[in-house]
């Protein structure tokens, strides 16, 4: 399980930093177009960029896809909770599993019906229009976001009845930084 979540976790991180890598870099390139510099303007003239944007869009997409199902594992989507949290444990339970259930069937079938999607535009020809990219590999997004999203809602419910316990996000955490502050403390004693 450790390696599907570093996994993951790397994913969503080498994506967002590629895209913003791109992004500045595209944007870096459109300012020092425009500069008169001879010669400077002539090269990076030649230079196109134009796949730029289309790329980021595609990576955010990605992102979005896995980064809810890191939401779904780490507690961190909003939720409406209060009626919930109102109710006696044993109703409470069993409208958590209800709605973990719900989570996992939902996303299922929109991974089923993304797969489904994904085969038929596989059999075309269909490519991306600046990067010519087989859309396959775009939309594949959907299918591979969506099942680990399910994954993630069945696991956190597997859990959530095995011990009670829901994924809960604390702002105020900053991962490592307990562990360095406990690590200067004890270098200075």
């Amino acid at each position: 399980m450790k390696f599907l979540d570093r996994l993951e976790e790397w994913l969503i991180a080498s994506l967002m930093a590629a895209a913003t890598i791109l992004i500045f870099v595209a944007v870096l390139h459109r300012y020092l177009s425009g500069l008169p510099i001879p010669g400077l303007q002539d090269y990076l003239i030649q230079l196109n960029t134009s796949w730029a944007q289309e790329a980021c869009i595609y990576m955010f997409v990605w992102m979005a896809k896995f980064g809810a199902a890191y939401g779904v594992r780490t507690g961190i989507h909003v939720g409406v909770d209060v009626l919930i949290n109102r109710m006696s444990t044993p109703w409470r339970n069993k409208f958590i599993i209800f709605g973990l259930l719900a989570g996992a069937v939902f996303t299922g079938i929109v991974g089923t019906l993304g797969a489904s999607f994904v085969w038929e535009i596989g059999h075309t020809d269909q490519t991306s229009a600046d990067l010519e990219m087989p859309m396959w590999i775009v939309y594949l997004a959907v299918p591979l976001g969506s099942y680990l999203m399910c994954f993630r809602f069945l696991q956190v419910l597997v859990t959530f009845a095995r011990t009670g316990a829901l994924p809960k996000h604390d702002h105020s955490h900053v991962e490592g930084l307990d562990n360095e502050l406990s690590a200067d403390k004890g270098a200075r004693a």
